[in-house]
């Protein structure tokens, strides 16, 4: 694999997200699919008390992020109702922290998985799906992989879809982890069954518009992604990826990788190379993906068996570089690395993150540590350079911090957070 692509991408997506002004994060990891916030960074400085907590909220149970719009900002809870215990969808104020409506789901139930963590810090289970908002409506796909649709106003319910009766449907241990992942007019979803594994619904009426493969699901969150030109919804399953066309889900490549237990990141694409991850041993890729005539093909670059372990935690791509949290089960200890993408070197780390997860803003890196704890790190591969920490969230956070508006939202088993940047100290 030749350096020239891997920087000229980079040079693109530079001018890219510098250039945008969009202040909503409606789906999880942003709008692109790819953790990569297209606002300017508003810090102008980290007082040594802190950043300002604009809000604080109880949103008990689960590792739901924050999706922010209109206003709103929308999680998912575990949370008694009529004496069950359910996934309920909260709509809170997005600059108040104030609840405005909530919405049931399925029974919050699972077969364990969110028992485990740091040390002192165990439980705390529940939901781990976000939503997505599109237009005046949000979607939820639940973790028994009910689909359903709100008015985002109200959180009057509009439709509701089960995949597993409609669709002969196969959970997976821990049940569904994945978030909906809209593309145009149709939400990509999989875990049907034979013949109907993956599926394109109509995000007004949730109709059925496609179905097809006999691909089983993982935990992963399909991305939707341009290559070579081809728009294309990569999901992430036990076979490996499978691209299809959004319209009609035909498959234009597939790239098999070794499945183990769960696969719970998603893709990384950087223009024509797509990267994987999965722990359990499993380790991680690189595939260049080409195309003669109308015909795709995915070809190795490396692969690094049970090294460089995403476990749940999707890193982000930036001028040719990988970064995020990579270890398996490491919980409090799990460090964050940054990964050259041609070679899968590591060209630094640093260690006592856990299994949280980071988003990118403006070449700065919003790190999420399982402890609550809010790190910001410069995006250079030069050398870990830390500008700043503070203690947010109490909890275990195995979520996504999310930015918006020059706010970052952020989420615990315990509470949610909206912290200030362009603010003084608390």
């Amino acid at each position: 694999m030749s350096p020239k692509p891997l920087f000229n991408l980079a040079a693109t997506c530079v001018v890219g997200y510098l250039s945008a002004s969009a202040t909503d994060w409606p789906v999880y990891r942003g709008p692109n699919h790819d953790g990569i916030s297209q606002e300017k960074w508003v810090a102008t400085a980290w007082p040594a008390a802190g950043p300002k907590s604009v809000w604080k909220t109880p949103t008990p149970g689960g590792f739901s992020s924050i999706t922010v719009a209109g206003g709103h900002a929308y999680t998912i809870v575990g949370r008694p109702v009529d004496g069950a215990n359910l996934e309920v969808l909260v709509a809170l104020d997005a600059a108040t922290g104030k609840e405005l409506w909530a919405a049931p789901l399925s029974p919050s139930k699972y077969d364990g998985g969110g028992n485990s963590g740091m040390k002192g810090n165990d439980g705390g289970d529940g939901p781990r799906s976000t939503p997505t908002r599109d237009g005046d409506r949000v979607y939820t796909l639940d973790g028994r992989l009910v689909l359903a649709c709100f008015e985002a106003g109200s959180g009057k319910e509009i439709w509701r879809r089960d995949i597993i009766a409609e669709h002969a449907g196969r959970n997976i241990t821990w049940q569904s982890a994945a978030s909906p992942m809209i593309e145009g007019g149709l939400i990509f979803v999989a875990g049907g069954g034979e013949g109907q594994a993956l599926l394109g619904i109509d995000k007004v009426t949730g109709k059925t518009v496609w179905k097809g493969e006999n691909d089983k699901m993982t935990h992963a969150t399909p991305v939707a992604t341009t290559i070579l030109g081809q728009r294309q919804v990569i999901f992430f399953t036990q076979s490996g990826l499978v691209s299809v066309r959004p319209d009609n889900g035909a498959v234009l490549w597939r790239q098999s990788f070794r499945y183990s237990t769960s696969t719970a990141s998603s893709p990384v694409v950087a223009d024509d190379h797509v990267y994987c991850s999965a722990g359990y041993g499993v380790g991680a890729g690189l595939y260049h993906i080409t195309k003669e005539g109308d015909a795709f093909k995915s070809t190795e670059v490396w692969r690094a068996e049970g090294k460089l372990q995403n476990h749940w935690s999707t890193p982000v791509f930036f001028k040719g570089h990988l970064y995020g949290l990579f270890g398996f089960k490491e919980y409090g200890v799990c460090a964050l690395k940054c990964v050259e993408l041609a070679t899968g070197k590591e060209k630094w780390t640093k260690a006592g993150f856990g299994p949280g997860n980071v988003t990118l803003v403006d070449g700065h890196l919003v790190a999420l540590a399982d402890n609550g704890e809010l790190v910001i790190v410069d995006a250079t591969p030069e050398a870990y350079h830390e500008t700043a920490r503070a203690g947010v969230l109490a909890g275990k956070c195995w979520s996504t911090p999310t930015y918006a508006s020059g706010r970052i939202y952020a989420r615990s088993t315990k509470e949610s957070v909206c912290v200030d940047l362009a603010a003084g100290a608390h």
